[in-house]
């Protein structure tokens, strides 16, 4: 998550070059070269079922594409710092997606661990609109807020996947559905775009954009989950605004505040009540003897 909230800060130096759609293809592209070796089914792997290629093309359409589409042009209309707010909202949302879709019990120590990041966000909210802040574009907002939807729905269909796919595969899969999605779009962008203008170290940061969104991010993700219920999974969410909110103020010049501050100790205090081990008490241990 520290590596999502990365790029989504850096992609607002990207989109100053790239246009997003094509943007969008460039680093599908990247990474499917990079991940070809891990499309091969494993040995020991059954083969892929209907019910799995719905999930895979679901997985990569919302999680994926759709995230992407909607990151991009809402981090383009607003700010690294912007984008971080809106998405601190991704815990509470894959919470109530678990407990639809998967059935999966929230414990009170998650429900106050998205508590938490719920109150981050909120300091953060105020601190971004005070008085002689910058103004971003509601439009903006609105596709963060999709992208919110996106990337809960990803968690939530991956734990799915988890179950029967290797991490390395489902990361390859997906990524593949991507690129074919997005190829029409970046095609016809590409057709219009002066690649002569682009300098070196930007295409350095493509090239690091593409493998942490598409390579190391996903198959972290993918390889946690096995192990992680979605809904404590998302709870580690929280550090992607950490994440994106750090590179608006190291490298994108964002002033770090005492409302900076404060989000960060609520994001860690949200990480230590969903993660630390419990202990049965005097009274639990009693209520299970016979």
């Amino acid at each position: 998550m520290l590596l999502v909230g990365s790029y989504v800060g850096l992609s607002k130096l990207l989109l100053a070059a790239f246009p997003v759609l094509l943007l969008a293809w460039l680093r599908f592209g990247i990474a499917a070269v990079a991940m070809l070796h891990w499309l091969p089914r494993p040995a020991g792997e059954a083969p892929l079922s209907q019910r799995a290629r719905r999930l895979v093309f679901l997985e990569s359409f919302l999680g994926n594409f759709l995230f992407s589409i909607c990151m991009l042009y809402g981090v383009a209309m607003t700010s690294a710092l912007a984008a971080g707010v809106t998405m601190a909202a991704i815990p509470g949302v894959v919470a109530l997606l678990s407990r639809i879709f998967l059935g999966e019990q929230i414990r009170p120590r998650v429900m106050w661990a998205i508590g938490c990041a719920m109150t981050g966000i909120a300091v953060l909210a105020l601190a971004r609109t005070a008085p002689g802040s910058e103004a971003v574009s509601p439009w903006g907002y609105a596709l963060l807020l999709g992208a919110v939807f996106c990337e809960a729905s990803y968690v939530v269909i991956g734990k799915k996947l988890t179950e029967s796919l290797s991490p390395r595969r489902i990361s390859a899969l997906i990524n593949l559905w991507g690129l074919a999605l997005a190829t029409p779009f970046g095609l016809w962008q590409a057709l219009r775009y002066d690649f002569s203008t682009v300098a070196l170290p930007t295409w350095g940061l493509l090239v690091f954009y593409a493998l942490a969104a598409s390579v190391f991010s996903v198959w972290l993700w993918m390889q946690g989950l096995k192990h992680v219920a979605s809904s404590r999974a998302g709870v580690f969410m929280v550090l992607l605004p950490v994440g994106a909110a750090a590179v608006g103020v190291l490298v994108l010049g964002e002033v770090f505040t005492s409302a900076h501050g404060v989000a960060l100790a609520l994001a860690v205090a949200g990480l230590l009540l969903a993660t630390w081990p419990e202990r049965k008490t005097v009274d639990q241990a009693r209520a299970l003897r016979p």
